[in-house]
C-alpha cells in the first residue's frame, strides 16, 4: 500500500511540474509537420517556426506602413540598436492578467548583438549560446563601408535549428571579409538588406550572396515598398540573378521550408510583408420565388 501510495505521488509530482520551452520535445501533442517556417513583416523583421512549434524573431519594428504587426516569439534577436530594427514591444508574449496590457519579453529572451554601453558609445557582445535543441551565434559587422564611423556597428545572427543554418545579416553595410565569411561558415537560408542607402545596396548585396553561396533560399529584405520609399525597391538586388532563379510570393510573407528539402541552387524568393487573405467565394443567388 506504502509502495502504491508513495507511486502515486511520484506520478502527480511529474505531471504538475513545470516544463521548460528549452526541453527537446514539442509545445503541443499534435504531428508536427517535417518543415520550417519563416515569415516576414516588412523591413527586417522576421519571424521563424521550427518543426516542433517554437517561435523566434528577427529585428522587430513598428513601422506604421506595414502594419505593426505584433508577433509571438520565445526569444528575440536584435542586430543593432536603431528603432526599427530593436522594438522588442513588438513581440507578443500575452497579457498581464491584472492590467489586461501586453507584457514585454524577458530581457534573458532578447539577445543584442551590439549594445550601447553610454550615449553614442557601441559595442559588440559576442553570442555562442543554446536553446534547447536551437544554437545562436553570431559575428560582428558594422552598418556602413566604413567602420561605423557613418552609422555604428552592426551584428549578423545566426541560427541552427532542425538541420538548417539561418543567417540574417541585419544592417550590413559592407561586404564581407574572409574572416567573417569563415566565421558564419555554411548557410542554408540566407536574409539579406537590398534597399542601399542605409545598407548594401542591391549590386553589393549581389556580391555578400556570391560570398556566402546560401544552399536553399535567399530572402531580400529592408528594402522600399509602395507605402513605404524611403529605400530602393528589390529591382536592382533581383536583376543579378537568371530570372529561372526568382520565385515571386507578393500574395504571402510564409516560406515554408522541408526539412529534408534539396537544391541544385538557391531561390531568390521575394514576399510579400503580410499574407493576403483568399477571396471568398461568391454566395449564389437564391432562386428567385
Amino acid at each position: 500500500m506504502n509502495r502504491f501510495l508513495l507511486s502515486a505521488v511520484g506520478l502527480l509530482v511529474l505531471i504538475a511540474a513545470p516544463r521548460s520551452w528549452s526541453q527537446d520535445e514539442p509545445k503541443n501533442d499534435t504531428p508536427q509537420a517535417k518543415a520550417l517556417t519563416v515569415r516576414w513583416y516588412g523591413q527586417s523583421f522576421f519571424q521563424v517556426e521550427t518543426a516542433k512549434g517554437y517561435k523566434f524573431a528577427f529585428d522587430p519594428h513598428g513601422i506604421e506602413a506595414f502594419g505593426r504587426a505584433r508577433v509571438k516569439a520565445d526569444f528575440v534577436l536584435v542586430s543593432h540598436t536603431h528603432d526599427d530594427h530593436s522594438l522588442i514591444e513588438m513581440i507578443d508574449v500575452g497579457e498581464d492578467p491584472k492590467t489586461k496590457e501586453f507584457k514585454v519579453i524577458p530581457a534573458s529572451d532578447v539577445y543584442r548583438g551590439v549594445v550601447e554601453v553610454r550615449p553614442g558609445k557601441q559595442q559588440w557582445k559576442s553570442i555562442n549560446e543554446r536553446r534547447g535543441e536551437i544554437r545562436i551565434r553570431n559575428v560582428a559587422t558594422y552598418h556602413d563601408p566604413v567602420n561605423g564611423l557613418q552609422r555604428g556597428k552592426n551584428s549578423v545572427f545566426i541560427v541552427e535549428v532542425d538541420g538548417l543554418v539561418i543567417c540574417h545579416l541585419g544592417d550590413l553595410g559592407h561586404e564581407l571579409t574572409d574572416e567573417q565569411i569563415r566565421a558564419i561558415g555554411k548557410v542554408d537560408i540566407l536574409m539579406v538588406p537590398v534597399g542601399g542607402i542605409y545598407t548594401l545596396n542591391g549590386e553589393q548585396a549581389v556580391k555578400v550572396v556570391q560570398q556566402l553561396q546560401p544552399r536553399l533560399y535567399v530572402l531580400p529584405m529592408h528594402y522600399g515598398v509602395p507605402n513605404f520609399d524611403d529605400l530602393a525597391g528589390p529591382e536592382e538586388f533581383l536583376d543579378g540573378f537568371p530570372k529561372d532563379q526568382i520565385d515571386k510570393r507578393l500574395a504571402t510573407n510564409e516560406l515554408v521550408v522541408p526539412l529534408d528539402r534539396k537544391a541544385e541552387k538557391f531561390q531568390v524568393v521575394l514576399l510579400g510583408w503580410r499574407k493576403l487573405e483568399e477571396p471568398k467565394p461568391p454566395v449564389p443567388n437564391e432562386p428567385k420565388k
